[in-house]
């Protein structure tokens, strides 16, 4: 659990991007290539579509993925305190809280957590804007129902169900501020998606984002950091799956494929291993932030979880100052993944915050 200070640009780059992407792909989700063309023109989406009542409007794929870091934040503060932690129950805990945000009674469906506090703890809980459904995927919400009752978490070893959809994988970018460990951080990645993924490409494909995501933090170009999370993919039983489609994502980006080449060839990302090969792909294309995020989710498929994660690919590659400032400027909740995302920048760098307001902000478990 070392690493040294992260570059607070491409943390906010990362968690911004991912919430970007996701909500430029959140109006045509679901959406054949056809229609979006239909709707915006031979080109597809080319800007922000109203969707939930605005523009700009995040799904659950950025509201899970904000309850990931703030869990990783409470975890590493229990960590520095002598806090015996498990990362993976630390995280668990995180996502019962958000599935609170979704209209879920915390005394039923707290499980464990609620029997220790009667209410959820921490400050991201406080943030009424993401007490919203924006169309939960229904594994996550069954798999957090069945924690709930059963007090076990999934793992990857004992696996709650055989789904590989990309809940899992679109969650995983904060995984990569814990360490400069590429093997730990795999690892932490791939627990944490199997809590809801049982599927080894549904929690695998987590792992290889987080590593691409946190190289990408340290300098190291977009292949070679495919290149490190691809060593470590192999290292895993059951990886072949999403080594196959990684391979085939970074030789295809060669050529700048069209939407229908997407699709024959990389699938439409409702699954872990497609979501990641599309971001990959687009991201490997791209020569600024606007025409990979557009890119990765004018396709016919899951676009709002593709553009999320490659959102965090190109975010953590190069900092927030690549998005557009007015994609930012009608982004939904701005201020809130900032002030987390530089909260991360302080916990995990060379001096955290001790005092009690910090605790209390992020209790340590």
């Amino acid at each position: 659990m070392t690493r040294r200070s992260l570059p607070p640009s491409k943390v906010l780059g990362s968690m911004l991007a991912g919430a970007v992407g996701d909500a430029l792909g959140s109006p045509i989700e679901f959406n054949s290539i056809d229609d979006i063309r239909h709707r915006f023109g031979q080109d597809g989406l080319r800007d922000y579509a109203t969707e939930y009542g605005g523009r700009g409007k995040i799904t659950d794929d950025t509201q899970m993925t904000l309850f990931t870091l703030e869990g990783l934040i409470r975890a590493h503060a229990g960590t520095r305190r002598g806090t015996d932690v498990d990362i993976t129950m630390v995280l668990q805990h995180a996502y019962q809280r958000w599935y609170l945000t979704q209209g879920q009674p915390w005394e039923r469906w707290g499980g464990v957590f609620a029997q220790r506090s009667p209410e959820p703890d921490g400050w991201l809980i406080t943030n009424r804007g993401l007490f919203h459904r924006r169309a939960p995927g229904g594994t996550c919400m069954a798999s957090l129902r069945t924690f709930a009752t059963s007090g076990k978490p999934s793992t990857p070893e004992n696996p709650i169900n055989d789904s590989k959809g990309c809940g899992g994988v679109m969650r995983a970018a904060p995984v990569a501020f814990w360490s400069d460990d590429p093997a730990e951080i795999f690892t932490i990645a791939v627990n944490s998606a199997a809590l809801t993924h049982g599927h080894p490409t549904g929690f695998l494909s987590a792992g290889v984002h987080a590593v691409i995501v946190s190289e990408l933090l340290e300098g190291t170009p977009l292949p070679d950091a495919i290149a490190v999370a691809r060593e470590h993919l192999m290292r895993w039983d059951d990886h072949q799956e999403q080594l196959d489609i990684l391979d085939k994502a970074v030789e295809l980006s060669q050529y700048k494929p069209d939407p229908e080449t997407i699709a024959a060839e990389l699938g439409g990302g409702w699954v872990g291993e497609e979501a990641l090969a599309i971001a990959v792909c687009a991201a490997l294309c791209a020569d600024d932030m606007t025409e990979g995020l557009l890119m990765s989710v004018n396709h016919s498929g899951d676009s709002d979880s593709t553009g999320a994660i490659c959102g965090n690919i190109l975010g953590a590659a190069w900092g927030i100052d690549a998005i557009p400032p007015s994609w930012l400027a009608e982004l939904e909740l701005r201020e809130v993944i900032e002030r987390l995302s530089l909260d991360a920048v302080v916990e995990f760098g060379p001096k955290p915050l001790r005092d009690p307001a910090w605790y209390t902000r992020y209790p340590d478990w």
